[in-house]
């Protein structure tokens, strides 16, 4: 089957390329070092948004928080920055805290849709419209916003985007196919990166999955693994995980690639089940591009 969202995945490469361009002729309008920021976004975005935060703080480029884009976001903490992830600009919740953000906190929106709805309502914009999307599916805008903001954070892409390369061309274990509950773990940055991937094969193929950080999997969790699952380390696993997964039954990966590929081979999985299942990818059930709520909407 040939849908969108599997050409939207096998592009992310090159739309990581551009990313670390737009970084560079950008990097006036990005967080500065010692900034404190909060990043929010719905769904995806807001894992992504978690990922970024704990990398930027990781890094020691400030403290950064990251929440759901709601009403309960804290705007009265005294960031000196809101940073608004949107594929299309015209999520309810994205649109109203930016509407309440206006005149109070300085606001930057990274958006596929660079006129939109919550681009009016920022105070700076970044447009990523070649890597917007068909599929309602997110896949290549999410990685390519978190690496356009990892580099700004001065990480080199170079290597990301080779192992990406790999991840597409080499072709999954088949194992990992035939089983039937998903574990997606991570440590430190990565943890938003874990949920994510969950997420992917949730929506894409309507698959058993959970995600964890990866030291509380241990606290419970790794009670519901056996010999039908796949527990899967997004970066570097900590000692002794894998004898401690092995001993349920279940089957242990842990990837030595960068770990934003290795997303991309947690996608390219969602999509291979949804075959196996005769779903539709681009179409995933009860799921829609933007959730637009109805009542009073800011303006």
């Amino acid at each position: 089957m040939t849908t969108h969202v599997i050409a939207e995945i096998a592009s992310q490469p090159d739309c990581w390329r551009r990313a670390a361009e737009t970084a560079a002729g950008h990097a006036a309008l990005l967080p500065g070092r010692g900034e404190r920021i909060a990043v929010v976004g719905c769904g995806t975005s807001y894992f992504i948004a978690r990922a970024y935060a704990a990398l930027r703080e990781s890094l020691g480029e400030g403290e950064t928080d990251a929440f759901p884009a709601s009403d309960e976001t804290p705007l009265g903490r005294g960031y000196d920055r809101i940073l608004a992830l949107t594929r299309s600009g015209t999520t309810t919740e994205v649109v109203n805290l930016l509407a309440r953000a206006a005149g109070r906190t300085p606001t930057l929106v990274l958006t596929g849709v660079p006129d939109s709805r919550a681009a009016h309502h920022a105070d700076r914009v970044i447009g990523l419209g070649f890597a917007d999307e068909r599929s309602v599916v997110q896949t290549r805008f999410a990685t390519t916003a978190l690496q356009l903001l990892r580099a700004g954070l001065g990480v080199d892409l170079g290597p990301s985007i080779a192992d990406a390369e790999l991840a597409l061309y080499e072709p999954l274990p088949g194992a990992w196919e035939r089983r039937g509950q998903f574990t997606f773990l991570g440590t430190g940055w990565t943890v938003g990166l874990a949920d994510e991937a969950a997420l992917k094969l949730r929506e894409v193929a309507r698959a058993w999955t959970e995600s964890y950080a990866a030291m509380e999997y241990r606290h419970g969790p790794i009670s519901i693994s056996d010999r039908s699952s796949l527990v899967w380390c997004l970066g570097p696993a900590p000692a002794g995980l894998r004898d401690e997964v092995e001993t349920t039954g279940a089957l242990f990966a842990a990837d030595a690639i960068d770990p934003v590929a290795a997303l991309v081979r947690a996608q390219r999985l969602a999509v291979t089940l949804a075959a196996r299942r005769g779903l539709n990818p681009d179409r995933p059930r009860h799921v829609s591009r933007s959730v637009i709520l109805s009542g009073p909407v800011a303006v």
